[in-house]
């Protein structure tokens, strides 16, 4: 199953569980009424700021759930040390609008050159199948992961 595949299977099952919760058309409306201080032209420059950018609940060094905690290990593991995170227990605003903004309901939200790869379900599922490599490798990042085996 390709990550194109997964990422929408994901975020339809996703939708479906959500569906009480959330309407798209208030969603997009929303976004046109949020704040200025988070447009989308800003947060189209937050996702790109960097290799990697991850929005968490807490910051890498003391993440504040589970599904935070668990991606940052993963990253760690790959030896992705550098990037950029945003807590979003931090900024109500920030939180709610990168919900529109990428259409996905939950944090951790990982982006990969800019390109939203998922939460944490799709990080762990992407890291267990190798995937994850061949992301982080698109965007110059070469895996730890891939040293480790030439050790062995």
């Amino acid at each position: 199953m390709n990550l194109n595949t997964l990422r929408r299977s994901f975020v339809l099952t996703k939708s479906l569980t959500n569906l009480k919760r959330s309407c798209p058309t208030l969603q997009s409306r929303r976004l046109l009424c949020a704040s200025a201080k988070w447009d989308k032209t800003k947060l189209d420059s937050l996702v790109q700021n960097s290799k990697v950018v991850v929005f968490m609940k807490g910051v890498p060094a003391q993440p504040m759930c589970g599904f935070s905690n668990a991606v940052v290990q993963v990253l760690r593991m790959h030896g992705v040390d550098e990037y950029d995170s945003h807590n979003i227990l931090d900024d109500e605003d920030l939180r709610s609008e990168m919900k529109v903004y990428s259409n996905w309901p939950t944090f951790p939200q990982v982006y990969v050159g800019g390109e939203l790869l998922g939460g944490c379900d799709i990080i762990m599922q992407l890291h267990q199948n190798g995937e994850l490599i061949e992301e982080l490798t698109k965007v110059g990042i070469r895996s730890a992961l891939l040293d480790k085996e030439k050790e062995k």
